[in-house]
Order: structure tokens, then sequence, then C-alpha cells
């Protein structure tokens, strides 16, 4: 199989038919996988869904048991790492202790035996761009955690590469470390124009920093589209409920009324989901999940409580959170957390009033769980 010159133009990475198995166990199964030049996919899943292994075979540091890797056109399937054009960072720095900042940014280069000018220029540029120029003379053990990571980044950077790969490079360091190097390796995208492909089990990570998401589970993609599509149009229940913290709610009910007129049945009660666009033709009389996001939830009180559409829930928990508070309530016999403003006043026991924004909800069957 190859890639026609005019996919290769446009295209950096190409996956025809990876497939990865260990024995019986099939890791990746058949992936197909097109990224433009100048992309940031993020690869999300949660651990053992294959997302590490697929970049893994497009570092060239797994061979596939089937299928194909080209990138910027050429079939590097069974070419070396050092050959692809690729820079990769770790979860682990994997720096050398005994090196200072300086020496292992351009240790790979030195051992390709590159000019010492030209080393020089490179390492200056990565030093400027990720804000180490203070730090050159340092040895790792006299850095911060994030400032370990940056070196790695600038080993990758220095070899002035067409693609990187970064496998959950922030995933050791602490909350507020991970929010400051997410903007910094965001920003290092947009000034340089590279394709980026990065691994992460954070569906914050991947929402920040993506052009476009590929949610996988069980060795396939999922669903793959930019961080929006996938917030407000996810394609089943999986990737639904992984994206979102807290995640999505989902009701049980069953899909009434007429296919001009459909309606939500849940808990005795009926809800209007005529405002709602369906895939296709609505399977009335079927089991669904109702699935609607924390923010895209009212709570209503007083006369607005016994509006029409409007369902009766109890308050059971409230989380304030700072800039907004999380209320969880008990509608019928099922709990959903709802989202709203910090300055609304909701005690535990309370009884409100519940009603759902149907044009920002998703609508799953309740076998298959895809998107109705």
């Amino acid at each position: 199989m190859s890639v026609s010159p005019t996919a290769a133009k446009s295209l950096s990475v190409s996956i025809r038919g990876l497939a990865q198995s260990y024995g019986a166990l099939q890791v990746l199964k058949e992936l197909d996988l097109d990224i433009p030049d100048g992309e940031f996919l993020v690869l999300l899943g949660p651990s053992g869904c294959g997302k590490s292994t697929l970049l893994n075979c497009i570092a060239g540091l797994l061979e596939p048991t089937n299928g194909q890797v080209f990138i910027k056109g050429k079939n590097v399937t069974w070419e070396e790492p050092a050959k692809r054009g690729i820079g990769m960072v770790f979860q682990s720095y994997a720096l050398y202790p005994q090196m200072t900042v300086e020496r292992n940014m351009s240790f790979g280069l030195r051992v390709s035996g590159m000019n010492k000018a030209e080393i020089e220029q490179r390492v200056k540029r990565a030093s400027e761009i990720l804000q180490l120029e203070p730090l050159l003379q340092r040895k790792p053990m006299q850095l911060s955690g994030g400032q370990r990571q940056r070196v790695a980044i600038g080993r990758a950077l220095v070899r002035d590469v067409d693609v990187f790969l970064f496998d959950e490079p922030l995933s050791n360091l602490d909350a507020k470390l991970r929010a400051e190097l997410r903007v910094e390796i965001k920003r290092l995208h947009q000034r340089l124009g590279n394709t980026m492909i990065y691994v992460t089990h954070d569906q914050i990570e991947a929402m920040t920093l993506a052009d476009r998401i590929a949610v996988m589970k069980g060795g396939t993609i999922q669903q793959l589209a930019d961080p929006m599509t996938i917030y407000s149009k996810p394609i089943n229940r999986y990737v639904a409920g992984f994206i979102g913290s807290p995640s999505m709610n989902f009701i049980k009910g069953t899909l009434g009324g007429t296919i001009k007129a459909p309606t939500v049945e849940v808990s005795g009660q009926k809800l209007d989901v005529s405002d709602y666009a369906f895939a296709g033709v609505a399977p009335i009389g079927s089991a669904i999940e109702f699935g609607a996001r924390p923010e895209h939830i009212n709570i209503l009180r007083g006369k607005d409580a016994k509006a029409k559409g409007v369902f009766d829930a109890v308050v059971e928990l409230v989380e304030p959170m700072g800039s907004d508070t999380l209320v969880w309530l008990e509608l019928g016999h099922q709990k959903i957390s709802v989202r709203v403003e910090s300055s609304h006043i909701i005690k535990p026991g309370e009884h409100v009033g519940v009603q759902f924004r149907v044009k920002q909800a998703s609508l799953f069957d309740a076998q298959s769980g895809e998107r109705l």
C-alpha cells in the first residue's frame, strides 16, 4: 500500500490497517488514521486502550503485527526510530544525571556527528523557546519537575524534526505544574507549527491542547473530531462518559410520542424532545439513555419549578467549587449533577425543579450505546 502524491503533500502521518497483538491479546485492531501537517492530535483513553502502543508503533519502538506507517509520505514501518524524522518526549524525563542541561539537550546531536556550531545554534534556539537559558549549566538534580520536563522537550526540539510525539509527559507533575506546562506546550505548537501527537488519559489536557482528539477504547478509535464536537456531540455513550468532569448525566427512559413529536418518558413524566437533532428516524418505543451535561441543566424554584416539562428533584449534596457550585440531585431513583453559579444558595434536602436544555442534550440507544 502507498500514499498518493497529493495525500503526501498534506499529510504528516498516515496509519493504514495498523494492528498489534501479543499472542491472543489484540492491543490495536486494524487502525486507519490520517494526521495533516501541523496538527496537534491527542490520543485519549484509559490505561490499556492502546494509545501508547499506537504512539510507539509510529515512533518505531514497536514493530506492528500488521499494517503500515507513513511519515511525510514515506513508508517508515520498518525504519529505525532515528531515521523517521521524529522527536519523542516520554513520561519519565530520561535525563542523564551526570550531564548539564546543555549536554543533555545536545547529546543526540553530538552522537550523530553534527558540527559544534550547528549544535550550539540549535540548543540556543530551543533554550530560548523553552526559557531554559539560565539553567543550561545546571544538572537535573538541581531542577524542579517542570524544569526537567522542559529539558526533555528541549532535547526533542533540537533535533528539528517534522513530528513530535508526547507520551503522557505531564503525568508525573503536580496539578499546578501540569497547568503551566500545558500552556507552554500549546504555545510551543503555535510557534513551531510542527505536527504533534500527544498521548494522555487526562481529558482536560486533551480538550485544552488538541486540534482533534482520537478517543480510544479496546484498540480502536471510537471518535475522531475536534474537542467541541467530541464534547457536544459524542458519537456514543462511552465517549460521552469519558469526556467531561463531572461526567455527563445519563438518565434511563423510553422514547415515546410520535416521530414528529417525540418525548422521553422518565420517572412517570414526559419531556418534549422535538428540538433534539436525531441522527436518523427516532426509534419510538425503544429504551434510551438521555444524556445531559451538568451545565446544560437548570435548577428552578417557586412557580418556575411547577412549569410544564420541569421535573421534581431533591437536593442531596452541594459542592462549592469556587467559581461555580456542583449540586447533586435525586431525580426519581436516579442521581444527577448540575452546575450552577456560586451565587446560588442551595441547601441539601431542598425540593427544586429541573429543566433540561434539550438542544444541548444527547440521546443514546440503551443497548448499543450509539448516539440517536
